[in-house]
């Protein structure tokens, strides 16, 4: 992909001709992409026909995380991604609106995704970045969505730029290097790192910052609540919240139903006790937030290992928080008895899972050679200290 690296070819999107090249390429054909540049390009500057075809392979992939939005958007390759997901986005917003948020200043803003989302639930942004191309791209996303009003953007050092008489401060750190982007671990190695966001929140009457979900608890302030972010079942972020009044609390808030668990103090440790006709695995905002002892006080339930993040019943308990497996065999881990098994039960579709255990799932597949009209779900995983599998079914499926 050839890149839009400079202010001017991005501009010239925006103009007429620019935005010609785009809804022509709306709907276009990467796989096409090569006749479709030579076409283009009989027509139109090289440079300007290159930079639409780049920016229309970036509105694709964004469509994931913007939906329809992204067809009207401007992006760079990092905006695309670095960008929170929409549902994230807006649930943060609405929590921010909800405490009584109108002023928001949003530092390390790139392409805006979350200026647009403080916009529409009503907060009045000033979005700040370094980048002078991520800046044009954040003006140009809030005229697309008719937000320019409310989103005043500014390129400038966020590390000097004051933030007095806002309600709030919003910040998202860059957390990839590089030209691979890769991930970044430690807080304090953020752009800004976490210790100077952190004192930016202190400075406002509340403030969120976006952080990656892996981060370690003894790294979050303990005069704020953490919130770890699922959606869809997958772990999206965590976020440091300051202002609600709930000091050292964790919250973990399942997207899209809204579910959201508090857990106030250090957690308590979950029981520990045999396998039981029912197996919880708990959604991974929920592990992240160190909250499966509250799941498994739910579900009247313990865990099958002190060390496993699996929690077990006797009775089904439905709980938002965790997938309920009916579980039909606990056994020692064995490769030959479990393929015996599954040939007997004649399963030729296995979903396999694994936590605490150090076989491939993949690897097993093929061991398996599964066969059948059948299908169940396999754990891999410890039951007291030794390995162990145990096979099921989702609960409401058909044994």
């Amino acid at each position: 992909m050839v890149p839009m690296t400079d202010l001017d070819t991005f501009s010239a999107l925006l103009a007429p001709e620019g935005q010609e090249l785009l809804a022509a390429l709306r709907d276009h054909d990467p796989a096409d992409e090569l006749a479709t540049a030579t076409r283009l390009r009989r027509d139109h500057p090289a440079p300007l026909v290159s930079a639409a075809l780049g920016q229309a392979r970036l509105r694709q992939r964004a469509a994931a995380k913007f939906g329809a939005d992204a067809a009207r958007m401007y992006f760079t390759p990092n905006g695309v991604e670095q960008s929170t997901r929409a549902p994230v986005a807006d649930h943060r917003a609405a929590r921010l609106a909800a405490l009584g948020v109108r002023t928001l200043a949003d530092l390390c803003c790139g392409i805006g995704g979350d200026a647009l989302a403080l916009a529409r639930a009503g907060i009045r942004v000033l979005a700040v970045d370094r980048d002078p191309l991520a800046c044009a791209a954040a003006r140009a996303n809030a005229a697309a969505l008719g937000l320019a009003d409310r989103i005043e953007v500014r390129c400038a050092d966020v590390t000097e730029t004051g933030t007095a008489g806002y309600d709030a401060v919003f910040v998202d750190p860059a957390r990839r290097t590089g030209a691979r982007g890769g991930r970044i671990f430690d807080p304090e190695a953020y752009a800004p790192p976490l210790s100077w966001a952190v004192g930016a929140a202190r400075s406002a009457p509340y403030a969120a910052l976006k952080i990656a979900p892996g981060v370690p608890h003894e790294a979050l302030p303990e005069d704020a609540e953490t919130e770890w972010i699922s959606d869809g079942g997958d772990v999206k972020e965590a976020v440091v919240w300051f202002g609600t009044g709930r000091p050292g609390a964790r919250r973990a808030t399942l997207l899209p139903s809204g579910a959201s668990l508090l857990g106030a103090g250090p957690p308590d440790p979950a029981p520990v006790g045999p396998v039981g006709g029912w197996l919880h695995e708990p959604d991974g905002a929920v592990i992240r937030a160190h909250l499966v002892a509250e799941v498994a006080e739910q579900v009247g339930g313990r865990l099958i290992d002190p060390t496993i993040a699996y929690v077990t019943a006797d009775e089904l308990v439905p709980t938002p928080y965790a997938t309920a497996y009916a579980v039909t065999d606990v056994l020692p881990f064995n490769v030959k008895k479990l393929r015996a098994l599954l040939r007997e039960r004649e399963v030729g579709v296995a979903v396999i899972k694994k936590r605490g255990s150090a076989v491939e799932p993949e690897e097993l597949r093929r061991k398996l050679k599964l066969a059948g009209p059948h299908s169940c779900t396999v754990f891999l995983t410890r039951v007291a200290g030794a390995p162990a599998m145990l096979l099921g079914h989702p609960a409401g499926a058909a044994a």
